[in-house]
């Protein structure tokens, strides 16, 4: 059985780093695991408890939480917007919280990872992502980390999937979750 792995980017700009960080962990996905890039997270509502009614789910967020709700984990990657999480990937995580007690991520191990410019590499907003999402449910995955400093230097001229040292870490990165998730299942 494959384990499916949903990544959510915290980034909208085509360009992202973060994004290209996404697209190079589901080319090195390992056998046996499926990184799946989620696209349409510009298209969700901001949460409004008003619109999530039986019946009446905005399209592009039952969308989301779909896809959740078939993947084994998420591999969320958000860089640092004023020291914090983006509203795009706080919106998402939101709306995967629902309904309270039975959102899609309820009980799924999640990894936050991600690229920003300054000297940290955006753990703040990674702190704060993990946070949001084990307030939501989600099973945060502590010992799972990566952040990669200086974002716009260091990807300039070179592709994140372009970069040794960048390609190793996040191979050790989606490598251990897949194993995480494997055992899981296998001790199921």
């Amino acid at each position: 059985m494959s384990v499916r792995i949903l990544a959510l980017v915290g980034s909208l700009r085509a360009g992202s780093h973060n994004r290209q960080l996404a697209e190079t962990a589901v080319k090195l996905a390992p056998a046996g695991a499926d990184v799946a890039l989620y696209e349409g997270l510009a298209e969700i509502p901001f949460y409004n408890e008003d619109i999530d009614v039986e019946g009446g789910v905005p399209a592009a967020a039952a969308k989301l939480r779909e896809a959740a709700a078939g993947a084994d984990a998420l591999l969320l990657f958000t860089p640092e917007y004023n020291g914090t999480i983006p509203a795009v990937l706080k919106n998402a995580i939101d709306w995967l919280s629902r309904p309270f007690g039975a959102g899609a991520i309820g009980g799924k191990p999640v990894v936050v990872v991600g690229t920003a410019f300054g000297q940290y590499g955006g753990v703040w907003a990674q702190d704060e992502a993990r946070k949001a999402v084990g307030i939501a449910g989600g099973k945060v995955v502590e010992d799972i980390k990566l952040s990669i400093p200086g974002s716009v230097t260091r990807f300039a001229e070179t592709h994140p999937a372009d970069d040794s040292e960048v390609t190793e870490q996040l191979t050790e990165v989606v490598n251990r979750l897949h194993a995480l998730v494997d055992a899981e299942q296998t001790a199921a």
